[in-house]
């Protein structure tokens, strides 16, 4: 894994292969995430998706929301849109339509996207329009405090949980393919290139893309639940973690609690959202044009 190197907050970022530089804005350095923060992680692995794909930053649109991740959108130098909470997708499917050429990615926390915003979630994947949504789920409300979460496990402890969170927990994945989404995968921190390789499977996808990225926040989970060491909390979720190739060799027990990775769903058949709308809006002005 490649590391960042800063010295000061106007030096830049030095990585052989990719050339972070030119996709960051490097006044912002350094960032506010607490020191070992995955969000630093999704924010690389997105970078390599992107430069790999050989995408233009100008038509690069990054919508983030309120929360840890939300920050993610000042230091990208893209065009980029910061919303109320749990507002990222309305925004984003407005984008969408008046730019359809435009390659639109969503950065939101379990909690934006999940809690506040899970019911925009339900219709943009029922719409399969086609933009990448990735859900940074580190389990917790990391920037207010340690609430839980849709996400957090059940008898874990948090902020508002202090005997155990009593809460059943939401399946992420299970969420977005029920509700339509044609492109769902998830994967974990412990694997930043299997991120980037997701990632990019999403941004090239024709639809509603949805990625959720296992992620650590030592501060207010790990510390409280399994440890306040960043690398202590990313080995623990790379052990909570399980491939479907490695899943068939594992009993249902042995298999109990862990979260699958890997491309969950793809669907390459259903109409994209954004295609239909403008159809429909030649055929109602040929109808008023009497063609």
């Amino acid at each position: 894994m490649t590391t960042i190197e800063i010295q000061n907050p106007k030096s830049k970022i030095q990585n052989p292969g990719v050339d972070y530089n030119q996709y960051l804005r490097n006044e912002k350095m350094p960032t506010l995430w607490c020191s070992g923060c995955g969000d630093g992680l999704v924010m690389k692995a997105m970078i390599r998706a992107i430069d790999e794909l050989g995408w233009d930053k100008n038509n690069v649109a990054v919508v983030s929301g309120i929360g840890c991740s939300g920050r993610m959108s000042s230091y990208l130098d893209f065009c980029t849109l910061h919303t109320p909470h749990g507002r990222t997708l309305p925004y984003a499917t407005g984008l969408k339509l008046v730019k359809p050429d435009a390659h639109v990615v969503i950065i939101a926390g379990d909690g934006d996207a999940l809690a506040i915003g899970g019911n925009h979630l339900l219709h943009a994947c029922r719409r399969n329009i086609d933009v990448t949504l990735i859900i940074i789920n580190n389990f917790i409300y990391g920037l207010t405090g340690g609430q839980f979460s849709p996400t957090t496990p059940s008898n874990s402890y948090a902020q508002t949980s202090p005997d155990g969170a009593m809460e059943p927990t939401f399946d992420t994945a299970r969420v977005a393919i029920a509700a339509g989404a044609t492109y769902v995968a998830r994967a974990a921190v412990s694997n930043p290139r299997h991120i980037s390789k997701l990632v990019k499977g999403g941004l090239a996808h024709k639809g509603m893309a949805v990625i959720e990225v296992i992620s650590n926040c030592h501060v207010n989970f790990g510390r409280r639940n399994v440890s306040g060491e960043p690398e202590e909390l990313i080995a623990w979720i790379g052990r909570q973690t399980i491939s479907p190739e490695f899943a068939q060799y594992l009993n249902e027990e042995e298999r109990q609690g862990r979260l699958m990775v890997g491309l969950l769903h793809h669907d390459t058949t259903q109409p994209e959202y954004t295609e239909r709308y403008y159809q429909k809006a030649a055929e109602i002005r040929r109808g008023e044009n009497g063609e």
